[in-house]
């Protein structure tokens, strides 16, 4: 389903025009230099309404976080909640992850979080999958050796055609876990989805990739 378009988006927009940056490729290879610090920076892709990227930057007030998202009106609310909430260490891009090596220069990312990515189910659509392998290339030409992905997802095939991906990719994993909330993790951000389709009884799946 579409969201509807926000009623006053434009005078939104504006209020939080301090955390979107307009031309993010001018900034390849000066990341640091826009937040002011030599702190490492995480990356999001797809951060939703925000939920996730606010506590976690407000856990780590060190790292430097970057959120990715496609939706206009879906990356408004997640800059507000970043506002309301006084956090200071987190910038937004509304585009796609297609376009990441354009933006980032090898080594500029330390870490990637995906969560509750598009499953694109249709098998002649799997190229559109975050997790395949034209994507994770992506990722390796922007993270440093050792750099890290954490995927979580609540759909099966999508899991599973993940970890496939990464063991045909080389790609070291570990910390596979096949129903998240039933083990002990306590680092674990539930994110607004997540909560939803585990209240719903659907498993979580997630791995950490080390590249």
């Amino acid at each position: 389903m579409r969201m509807r378009k926000k009623a006053n988006r434009e005078a939104r927009l504006e209020k939080c025009a301090s955390l979107l940056i307009d031309e993010p490729t001018r900034n390849k290879g000066k990341w640091k230099s826009v937040f002011k610090n030599d702190n490492p920076i995480h990356l999001e892709i797809g951060c939703g309404k925000g939920g996730f990227i606010s506590q976690l930057a407000a856990r780590n007030p060190d790292i430097n976080y970057i959120a990715v998202e496609k939706c206009v009106d879906v990356i408004i609310m997640a800059m507000e909640k970043i506002m309301n909430f006084g956090i200071k260490n987190v910038f937004f891009i509304s585009g796609d992850a297609g376009l990441l090596t354009e933006i980032f220069e090898k080594g500029e990312i330390s870490r990637i979080y995906i969560n509750f990515c598009d499953p694109w189910p249709k098998s002649h659509h799997k190229k559109r999958r975050l997790t395949h392998r034209s994507f994770l290339d992506i990722y390796k030409n922007i993270l440093p050796c050792g750099g890290e992905v954490h995927f979580k997802t609540d759909n099966r095939k999508l899991f599973e055609f993940s970890l496939n991906e990464f063991a045909d990719c080389g790609i070291k994993m570990r910390n596979i876990s096949l129903d998240l909330h039933a083990g002990n993790f306590e680092d674990n951000i539930i994110t607004e989805y997540e909560k939803t389709f585990s209240e719903k009884g659907f498993p979580i799946f997630r791995a950490e990739l080390i590249f």
